[in-house]
């Protein structure tokens, strides 16, 4: 809530590899009855932006209800332990945060960029949907967009991030120095 949904990003999309594994189906975990109302209102609201739909998949993952900070909302997360036990591991160097903060003074300017709902820039492909499926007391749902808890989820951000910005970063007075 508060984040409008992101125009969906082109030239990168999740690519979920599990390597020809069979589905893994598990069941829907407990949902203390306190939060169903909650998750009912967060799921609704994710229904209608388009970033999940009502699915039968032969895939499906457990949901874990957490407390946001105040203890008052809750926020959903996927266990896709299973799932990200099968999933090949994408190659793609990601960068180390001293590496970057080293680097700083040479650069002559530098800028945060707010990424809020980032991850949801990413379309599924069909058959990426599938894996991704979870399930919980309310339903089977898969996503459209990438979800968080995937094992390459933070590589496949960083690469759009390097494809958007290429060609803009670079040092004080190019790259001869």
């Amino acid at each position: 809530s508060g984040n409008a949904l992101p125009l969906p990003a082109y030239g990168v999309v999740c690519d979920i590899e599990v390597q020809g594994h069979p589905p893994i189906k598990q069941r829907a975990r407990r949902v203390p009855l306190r939060y169903l109302q909650k998750l009912y209102e967060l799921l609704k609201g994710l229904l209608n932006s388009g970033l999940i739909a009502f699915l039968d998949s032969p895939w499906a993952s457990p949901i874990v209800i957490v407390l946001k900070q105040k203890g008052k909302d809750i926020r959903l997360h996927i266990d896709y332990k299973r799932v990200n036990t099968v999933t090949a591991i994408m190659q793609y160097a990601m960068p180390l945060v001293d590496d970057l903060l080293t680097e700083l003074g040479h650069y002559l300017s530098f800028c945060s960029l707010d990424a809020a709902s980032g991850f949801w820039s990413v379309m599924m492909p069909l058959r990426d949907r599938k894996i991704s499926a979870f399930v919980c007391a309310l339903g089977h749902f898969e996503w459209f967009r990438m979800p968080f808890g995937l094992k390459n989820v933070p590589m496949i951000y960083q690469r759009m991030i390097d494809n958007a910005l290429w060609g803009f970063v670079q040092p004080k007075g190019g790259w001869k120095r």
